[in-house]
């Protein structure tokens, strides 16, 4: 599959913030399809250890109407990037690129586990991944970076909104009865509504959509693996 060459890896923190700012300003944030018209969905993922310096990273594409395993791919790249709140789409996008360009299959979408605008620069990992890969991708984080919300409803599909000083930055969304809910955000080339459509399709009666849980088990195995 192929990877856009968006800027190189080498970069200070200082360096990398104001990268951010800058990228923003590329970011859309609008569907320009429907996600009954996607087949297949991606879902990626990232394992490491405390004092490594490795990061496994993992791809998995499924097929909506079945979510059969179309393709996958894994990568192990060594990052010296810091761990900087707010910057860690640099520590693990490079190995989640390289398994992206292992990828045989194109999908349609990707979610990421992580933030796209969600986050305090209005870029996160999915909006750094949606550049490079040049493609609708979308966040779905297990926990809130920035934001505040009122809890939603306790049944799959309730939701509400994440705010920050006034600005809507996402959606807070119960995936499953009575499990903490899941944080959607725009990436890049989709929409919030659109976002929350992709996830609710991928639901398969767990707190996580379908395409980042299986890309979650894929890379534990590969870090498993060594």
């Amino acid at each position: 599959m192929e990877v856009h060459d968006l800027h190189a890896w080498e970069l200070t923190p200082a360096e990398a913030i104001k990268l951010q700012n800058r990228l923003r300003k590329l970011t859309l944030e609008k569907s320009f399809c429907k996600p009954e018209d996607w087949s297949l969905v991606a879902g990626c993922d990232v394992s490491y250890a405390r004092h490594d310096d490795r990061f496994f990273a993992g791809v998995i594409v499924l097929r909506l109407s079945d979510f059969q395993v179309v393709d996958s791919a894994t990568a192990v790249v060594k990052s010296p990037f810091p761990y900087v709140p707010g910057l860690l789409s640099f520590r693990e996008a490079p190995a989640l690129l390289d398994a992206f360009k292992a990828l045989k299959t194109k999908p349609d979408v990707v979610i990421a586990d992580g933030q796209g605008l969600a986050h305090p620069r209005r870029f996160g990992l999915a909006c750094h991944l949606g550049l490079f890969l040049d493609m609708p991708v979308l966040g779905c984080a297990k926990s809130r970076l920035i934001g505040e919300y009122v809890e939603p409803g306790p049944r799959k599909g309730e939701r509400t909104a994440l705010i920050q000083e006034g600005e809507r930055i996402g959606t807070v969304l119960r995936t499953r009865d009575r499990v903490k809910p899941v944080f959607v955000s725009v990436g890049h080339m989709t929409s919030l509504q659109t976002s929350e459509d992709v996830v609710m399709r991928c639901l398969r009666g767990y707190r996580l959509p379908e395409p980042t849980r299986q890309a979650h088990i894929l890379v534990n195995k590969r870090r498993a693996s060594g």
